[in-house]
């Protein structure tokens, strides 16, 4: 799953953060202990993909149902659209303190359910108390954050919490990684989940509510106790006096918005068309397929022709770092190339290598290896797979034929050469082990292919470009995009979308890939990344450096500024946007 990172953050910010919480550790402490919430985040998104690899061997069931795999993966995703919403109200309700502590316990129980589960459906359950626990806490932990953070170093300090998704992402390749040799793989992999948990339920224990949620909830002396730790004793009183005002004004806002729904956002013409943008982007973000990477690297890897497991899984660590990497790129770049550039340049990146690998997977199944009946009838007559044995025109079959006919039939390759004609046996334990015995490699989720290196490459090649654009942008645009009074009812709308668009992509992609084949399902993510350039093109503004009223006017006679390579009239003149660079035209 994707998450959001914080508000574009430059390296001044990051020296501040280094310095200040080295004269006051308590605020690091603060950010960290809220900050595991990000690396539980991470670390779900990234684990289910190898372990599943590892379900499938020991779930019959599982293996034999691509869309019992694709629950498994998703029902985590169902339960965070509901944890997120659940998570709003515990906010409010309870404070962000208790509510990190509830998504903490569900997430350990998750955790202990998925590792002790006996079949596919208790696995299922497990994983949507794993999900419960997710979405709130993708939303509170930078909440918290940002709450409990001063405000020269909170852009610092939230996109932490960015740093730990990405991280946790990373983190959970290299436990899949360790596991692989161990007694109950999987349960290990998903289990191991529970500890973090357990670490931030304990610290979060020892630390305070929210000064600002107090604050809100009338208890003054708390809040100000709490930002005496925070700041410094000639600081202090300052923003104890900001706090008040900044809170005064949200409830005054509150008062004002009360009553409003999507109809009536909708007519407001900025707000309408801050939606169009922010709700599209964060759709678009996961319909040109980053979370089928993430959730199903070492699958794809495996599509390829790698037939180990613990190969797809160490190579699938190059794209998890990769993606880590992207999002240190991002916060370099956000605030020098801007949104739209960044986004241009992402979506660019991305169309090429879905049709990079796109083509990688068309070449790799028009050479997939025969099967020969000389190769099959090496084996016992009782190995062949039945629907092999049955075809009027087994002559013409290859590898894909024999694993696309029936769940029931693997491929063993030939001993002298991968690439030369193979069997077409039973899948099961009892002959994939005479396939190895012979020193033959033994395929059930992808054929031998000589070109397996460049779809590595071609997924190297996408999260390089998703990453710092298409994986960050969306999440800061929707903070900046807009009026302050509708931020909090606009933001839930974008990311209640990007959830649903999260869980429709993880429920269907195995299903596609099956019904039109690996290379037509990357093409269908190659083309949708092309629809969304061109909505980025008309439908995003450029934001960076724009105060929300500058933004407001932008929007109202929209101004799509086509020519995003070049600055506007205010930024280099510090004046209002020359209406007559800007394209017109209402939506």
């Amino acid at each position: 799953m994707e998450g959001g990172v914080g508000h574009g953050t430059d390296a001044t910010a990051f020296k501040e953060c280094l310095a200040l919480s080295y004269k006051n550790p308590y605020v690091l402490r603060l950010a960290f202990s809220a900050g595991i919430g990000g690396l539980l985040f991470g670390y779900d998104t990234g684990v289910i993909s190898g372990a599943l690899l590892y379900i499938r061997d020991d779930f019959k069931d599982v293996d034999r149902n691509t869309v019992l795999q694709e629950s498994i993966v998703s029902m985590a995703v169902a339960g965070a659209i509901i944890g997120a919403a659940i998570g709003g109200w515990l906010n409010d309700k309870f404070g962000r303190r208790t509510a990190i502590l509830i998504a903490d316990f569900l997430f350990f129980v998750g955790a202990v359910i998925m590792a002790s589960a006996v079949n596919s459906a208790l696995l299922i359950v497990g994983r949507i108390f794993v999900g419960l626990g997710v979405g709130m806490a993708s939303m509170t932990a930078p909440l918290y954050i940002s709450e409990a953070s001063p405000a020269k170093i909170r852009g610092a300090l939230v996109s932490t919490n960015g740093f730990l998704i990405t991280g946790g992402q990373f983190l959970s390749y290299l436990i899949n990684l360790a596991f692989t040799k161990a007694p109950g793989t999987w349960r290990w992999m998903l289990g191991v989940a529970g500890l973090p948990a357990l670490l931030q339920f304990i610290l979060m224990l020892l630390l305070p509510e929210s000064p600002r949620w107090l604050y809100r909830k009338g208890r003054q002396e708390e809040a100000k106790a709490i930002l005496r730790k925070i700041y410094s004793a000639e600081q202090v009183e300052v923003e104890i006096q900001a706090l008040k005002e900044s809170v005064d004004k949200e409830i005054e806002e509150n008062k004002a918005s009360e009553g409003i729904n999507l109809f009536k956002l909708c007519q407001t013409k900025t707000v309408r068309r801050g939606l169009i943008a922010g709700v599209g982007l964060q759709i678009f973000q996961q319909f040109v397929g980053i979370n089928t990477v993430m959730y199903y690297s070492p699958t794809i890897i495996q599509l390829a022709g790698i037939a180990s497991n613990q190969t797809a899984l160490l190579l699938s660590l190059v794209t998890a770092g990769l993606n880590a990497f992207g999002s240190i790129i991002s916060i370099y770049f956000i605030d020098r190339t801007g949104r739209k550039k960044l986004l241009v340049i992402s979506l660019i990146g991305v169309m090429i290598s879905l049709g990079f690998l796109s083509a990688v997977f068309y070449e790799a199944t028009s050479t997939s290896p025969a099967v020969s009946m000389a190769e099959t009838s090496h084996f016992a007559a009782t190995f062949t797979c039945p629907a092999y044995h049955n075809a009027a025109s087994a002559t013409s079959w290859d590898c894909t034929r024999c694993l696309k006919a029936s769940p029931d039939c693997g491929f063993c390759a030939s001993p002298q050469n991968k690439l030369l004609p193979g069997a077409c046996l039973i899948s099961n334990d009892t002959i994939k082990d005479a396939c190895h015995d012979q020193d033959r490699l033994w395929y059930t989720r992808g054929c031998p292919s000589k070109y397996g290196w460049l779809a590595l490459l071609g997924l190297a090649l996408y999260i390089i470009f998703f990453s710092p654009g298409m994986g960050t942008v969306p999440w800061i645009v929707n903070s900046e995009i807009y009026p302050l009074r509708f931020r909090g009812i606009c933001g839930g709308i974008a990311a209640t979308a990007n959830w649903i668009s999260n869980l429709i992509v993880a429920q269907s992609f195995l299903s596609l890939t099956h019904a039109i084949g690996t290379s037509w399902t990357f093409l269908v993510f190659g083309v949708l990344s092309v629809v969304a350039l061109v909505f980025v093109l008309i439908c995003v503004p450029e934001t960076k450096g724009l105060p929300i009223e500058e933004i407001e006017k932008i929007l109202e006679r929209r101004g799509l500024h086509l020519m995003f390579w070049k600055k506007r009239a205010n930024e280099k003149n510090g004046g209002e946007v020359d209406a007559k660079k800007e394209g017109g035209g209402d939506v």
